[in-house]
């Protein structure tokens, strides 16, 4: 019985590693300004903000397991060279490092990374106004599951959140790209 249990430990070491890189693989997100003209994107919690230029990408990393993860455009920004400043809409405090939300109008990009089932949920949302045409898009595709029972009962949810109008979900891992004026 002892020899039984040495050999299952190697498999069973294995899959605890194997789950555990799963639930805490961190979301690269691509953010690309499409406008003709300049935006400040800003993303909290933790990332701050950047000047995107008319075709400049901002890219950076998003711990696994962050909730209430928003990014956003602001407009009209003047910024002095200590980051202090104003924008026409999306304004995070009057700081180019935003460590609170944007005042509204702003179009955002919400997601929480690996909740439920290790899935991210994703959505656009118009709640604090519009501001600037956004696309948010993941590099994940439906899994065949959620197809099976998407074909069979197209009016059913197959899993929490899943309303294919609003809230859509990847895979915890899943990289995603955000895009202003697609």
């Amino acid at each position: 019985m002892a020899l039984l249990k040495l050999k299952s430990l190697p498999i069973l070491s294995l899959l605890l590693l194997t789950l555990s890189f799963t639930s805490t693989q961190a979301a690269r997100f691509d953010v690309t300004n499409k406008c003709s003209y300049t935006v400040w994107a800003a993303a909290v919690p933790r990332v701050g903000g950047k000047q995107l230029n008319s075709g400049e990408t901002w890219s950076f990393d998003i711990a696994a397991g962050t909730t209430q993860i928003r990014i956003w455009a602001r407009t009209k920004c003047s910024f002095d060279g200590s980051g202090r400043g104003k924008c026409e809409t999306g304004g995070c405090g009057d700081v180019l490092q935003c460590q609170a939300f944007g005042s509204p109008p702003n179009t955002l990009a919400e997601i929480a990374l690996n909740q439920f089932n290790n899935l991210d949920f994703y959505d656009i949302s118009l709640v604090d106004g519009f501001n600037v045409p956004m696309e948010f898009s993941p590099t994940c595709s439906a899994t065949e599951y959620s197809k099976y029972f998407k074909n069979k009962c197209p009016d059913a949810y197959s899993y929490p959140k899943d309303d294919a109008t609003s809230t859509f979900t990847c895979p915890g891992g899943a990289n995603y790209r955000v895009v202003f004026c697609p």
